[in-house]
C-alpha cells in the first residue's frame, strides 16, 4: 500500500484486496480470475480491470501473455523488475515459474551478431503436467 501513496494514488478497498490477492498468489492471474476470487461485493469485473490497468502503469504488476489471448498479471516486488519464465499445462493451464534463465552472455553475443542493442527476452514454455499425462496419452 505504501507504493501506492507514494505515488500519490488513494487505496481504495477493491484495490487493497487485488493487491492482497495477487499477494497471496504465486502465478499470474487473469482479471476474471481476480474478480472471481474476490469476495463477493468487494468490487465489479469493470473496477478489476481497471485497477490493473493503474496498477501495471505503476509499476507494481506485470503484464503475461501466454498466448491464448488473455492477459494475465502478477504483483511486483519492490525492485523487482518480474523478469522469469513460466511452464504452462497446455492441458489445465496450471503455471509454474521457472527460475533457470539464459546467461546475459547469450543475449549478448545474439546482439552483436544481429547489430542489436539493449537485447532481453520473454520466454513461456508449454507442456503436459504430471497430473494431466495420463488423460492426454488417451487422447
Amino acid at each position: 500500500m505504501s507504493r501506492l501513496r507514494g505515488r500519490s494514488r488513494k487505496v481504495t478497498g477493491p484495490r487493497q484486496a487485488i493487491l492482497d490477492l495477487l499477494r497471496r498468489h504465486p502465478h499470474p492471474l487473469s482479471n476474471k480470475e481476480i474478480f472471481a476470487a474476490l469476495p463477493p461485493g468487494e468490487c465489479d469485473l469493470a473496477t478489476v480491470y481497471r485497477s490493473m490497468h493503474l496498477l501495471r502503469a505503476m509499476g507494481l504488476v506485470k503484464r503475461f501473455d501466454f498466448g491464448d489471448g488473455v492477459a494475465r498479471f502478477e504483483l511486483l516486488a519492490d525492485g523487482d523488475d518480474g523478469h522469469h519464465h513460466h511452464l504452462i499445462c497446455t492441458q489445465c493451464a496450471i503455471i509454474l515459474e521457472v527460475d533457470e534463465c539464459f546467461p546475459r552472455e547469450l543475449e549478448e553475443k545474439l546482439a552483436a551478431k544481429n547489430g542489436f542493442q539493449t537485447v532481453t527476452h520473454k520466454l513461456e514454455f508449454f507442456g503436459v503436467c504430471r497430473q494431466c499425462q495420463p488423460t492426454a496419452n488417451k487422447k
